[in-house]
């Protein structure tokens, strides 16, 4: 497939600076190659801090117009976790997707004491882990008036990093609480969650994101088998699967080239249609952020 593909394409997880982590590009420069690509836009996601604020200055005095730039922010100790006050200036600012933790949930810790996670900030408090549904099932209780408050104003729930017990709570009680937009982060690779748990999810009404990240030959450190992508679009199906790239750390290349190789791969090898790559890269994305 030539570079056509790439014309309308919505990135919505590009690690792009500035950030206290090692970034293989900032938001400007990922503007540009997006701009070049035909991106239709790209959203900024940062663990430690509200990306919303760079985003907007990017795109207003260097963009051409074609290309969107989106802010998220991620409900980790850095930003006071599950602060309300912050979610609410958030939305203010139309940051489109709201994380709960990532960096700070135990699971993350304890996965990476060994081997030290890519994205990780240069900080000198180290992160008191956090578990936010217990043993019996009982959520946080400033989790909840977090989610009631993202239903209120329908806005995108991001699960994050949690583990399969956590996510598929939070996945229920965000449903429940009547949260209409959520996006299941990187279910396979990270939360370690079935086939059978992603297409319930999907059935709920969740998005199912796919990383070009994680997978290896989607970029230099990625580590699951190339099959399991398409597994994932089989259990859950194309209209709930978003496809975006996960990429921007220092030394992985590309986000665009990542997308783009991964795409071909999954075109070449998978039999994955152009229609169906529209409806993951393009389509979706849309429809998550409401655009």
């Amino acid at each position: 497939m030539d570079r056509r593909i790439l014309k309308g394409i919505i990135d919505i997880h590009v690690h792009a600076g500035p950030s206290v982590a090692n970034r293989a590009l900032d938001a400007a420069e990922m503007l540009k190659e997006a701009e070049a690509a035909g991106y239709a836009g790209f959203l900024v996601k940062d663990h430690f801090f509200p990306s919303i604020l760079g985003t907007k200055m990017v795109e207003k005095h260097l963009g051409n117009g074609s290309c969107k730039i989106y802010g998220s922010m991620a409900l980790n100790n850095s930003i006071g976790l599950f602060n309300l006050k912050a979610v609410d200036t958030a939305r203010q600012m139309d940051t489109k997707i709201i994380y709960f933790p990532t960096v700070s949930t135990k699971k993350h810790i304890d996965d990476h004491k060994q081997v030290g996670f890519v994205g990780a900030g240069k900080t000198s408090v180290p992160e008191t882990p956090v578990v936010y549904v217990d043993e019996n099932g009982k959520m946080d209780d400033k989790a909840i008036e977090v989610l009631k408050y993202m239903a209120e104003y329908d806005m995108v729930l991001g699960t994050g990093h949690g583990n399969l017990w956590e996510i598929d709570h939070l996945v229920d009680k965000a449903v429940e609480l009547g949260v209409k937009r959520i996006l299941v982060n990187h279910p396979h690779y990270n939360v370690g969650a079935s086939y059978e748990h992603m297409a319930k999810w999907a059935k709920m009404g969740a998005f199912i994101e796919l990383n070009v990240c994680v997978f290896e030959s989607g970029s230099r450190i990625g580590n699951v088998k190339d099959f399991v992508a398409i597994e994932m679009i089989e259990a859950c199906g194309a209209e709930h699967i978003i496809l975006d790239s996960d990429m921007g750390q220092n030394g992985n290349g590309s986000p665009v080239e990542g997308m783009y190789n991964f795409i071909n791969l999954l075109m070449n090898e998978f039999g994955i249609t152009e229609e169906q790559i529209n409806t993951m890269a393009k389509k979706n994305p849309a429809k998550l952020l409401n655009l």
